[in-house]
């Protein structure tokens, strides 16, 4: 008797693995702020 609810188990269980899947939903993601250049050291009192 064991061996039939095992049986069963395995068969439900491998039926449900066979399912097909829902598809994800596609998730929008924004394009990253454009890289900046560095400031350059412009001397102690930031004149050239």
């Amino acid at each position: 008797m064991s061996k039939k609810i095992i049986l069963s188990l395995v068969l439900v269980s491998a039926f449900a693995a066979c399912q097909r899947q829902a598809p994800e939903p596609e998730v929008y993601v924004p394009a990253a702020n454009p890289v900046t250049t560095e400031p350059v050291y412009q001397g102690k009192y930031g004149a050239n």
